[in-house]
């Protein structure tokens, strides 16, 4: 059992999760590629709460990025993308193929874009890429993210909200509020 696991009936069933892993008491990551993009370099990087499954789900977080994650939560099949910082409530469910990102991990401006291409490629030669955008995201407790939604940097998800399949999220999805679309809007509210 690793020192970051909390039980035997926690953690990896593909190996043993990186040392800056927490993995809380009766939760469980499946499938073998959760941790191949995961460089995270800091101290606690990835830290999911108890009775939590994490089926299939890929951990992309880059050597600065944090992800918190609560109790009771069950994710199919995400992609969660990190370069500054993810936290996700308690009794959260994140359905198929759902991606959430703190970042656009590349520039915006033409000039930047090209930039960025020459130094990811082998023309680059160790250059260093331009700086991109970064602002958290935040889904608060009870948040319910239907199979293939989109969550986008700078949003928070507030407690109770249901994300229809599919959706969008540019912007702040209020408490309790239903959002469908692309981008999401609000349909209704959960009662």
């Amino acid at each position: 059992m690793s020192a970051t696991q909390s039980s035997s009936t926690s953690g990896w069933t593909h190996g043993t999760v990186p040392p800056n892993v927490t993995v809380g008491e009766h939760s469980l990551i499946t499938g073998d590629l959760a941790f191949k993009r995961f460089h995270s370099k800091l101290e606690k990087a990835l830290v999911i709460g108890r009775y939590c499954t994490m089926d299939g789900v890929h951990f992309d977080l880059g050597e600065n990025g944090r992800m918190v994650v609560g109790d009771y939560c069950y994710f199919t099949n995400a992609v969660l993308l990190c370069e500054l910082e993810v936290r996700v409530g308690n009794y959260v469910v994140i359905g198929w193929n759902t991606t959430i990102t703190d970042t656009d991990f590349h520039p915006l401006a033409p000039a930047e874009r090209i930039a960025d291409a020459i130094a990811c490629s082998p023309l680059g030669k160790g250059r260093p890429r331009p700086e991109v955008f970064k602002k958290p995201v935040i889904i608060e407790d009870n948040v319910w993210i239907g199979p293939n939604a989109t969550i986008l940097k700078g949003v928070r998800i507030g407690a109770g909200a249901f994300v229809e399949a599919g959706s969008v999220v540019t912007r702040d999805v209020p408490t309790r509020a239903r959002v469908l679309g692309n981008p999401a809007q609000i349909i209704g509210e959960i009662s």
